[in-house]
């Protein structure tokens, strides 16, 4: 059974990979460089199982699934500079779409926001120095530096800690499925956004689903 949305809501956690940034196109060409350089053919099922978990958590069952010797700490270096090429030279890389006025709109009605990504924190600083998005969070959480991935739930419960705030006065907003597991695991309320580019995603068992982000106003 959902949950029901609490009128009261103090802290919004954010994604960032497909909610707040359109990184997901160069994620994947950075990942697909990698499988290349690696000799091994990646079904679209198997990548898109990736969606939402670490970038270590996704190595690991690469190796598991294809039998490599490869490192998977060595492959995610490997990955991240594919990745940071693709970043620093894409003059395109833009914010989702009316994610900046959503920010700013919970932003200065004082709901605190958490940034709480898959994404190692270099890549975090990487985005939120870039777009200017710091003094907007009181903290940013990379699930690279936990002990567990999406969709465990681990980084949301340590989200909502550092929010200082009571989980049903948190809402979370994702992309991904492993990430809405993650959240319905938390036992936080979990808006499912429909980005386009996050390929393969159902939703499915998310508590409401938006794909815009206009509609948060009158929600929230």
């Amino acid at each position: 059974m959902k949950k029901k949305l609490e009128k009261k809501i103090r802290c919004v956690i954010f994604d960032m990979d497909g909610v707040i940034i359109d990184s997901e196109e160069i994620h994947k060409k950075a990942y697909y460089e990698t499988f290349n350089s690696l000799g091994v053919n990646v079904s679209d099922e198997l990548y898109k199982s990736f969606t939402g978990s670490s970038t270590i958590n996704a190595f690991q069952r690469l190796v598991a699934h294809f039998k490599l010797d490869n490192n998977p700490e060595e492959l995610v270096l490997v990955k991240r500079k594919r990745y940071v090429n693709f970043f620093e030279n894409d003059p395109k890389l833009h914010l989702v779409l009316g994610v900046e006025e959503i920010i700013k709109h919970f932003h200065s009605r004082g709901i605190t926001l958490i940034l709480a990504s898959s994404s190692a924190m270099i890549n975090i600083d990487r985005v939120f120095n870039r777009f200017h998005l710091n003094e907007y969070f009181t903290a940013k959480i990379s699930g690279a530096d936990l002990t567990e991935s999406k969709p465990h739930p681990e980084i949301f419960n340590k989200a909502a800690i550092l929010g200082n705030t009571p989980k049903e006065n948190c809402v979370i907003i994702e992309d991904s499925d492993n990430g809405i597991k993650a959240a319905n695991d938390a036992g936080i309320f979990v808006f499912g956004y429909k980005n386009p580019l996050s390929e393969g995603q159902t939703l499915e068992n998310a508590d409401f689903i938006i794909n815009n982000f206009k509609r948060l106003k009158k929600l929230i």
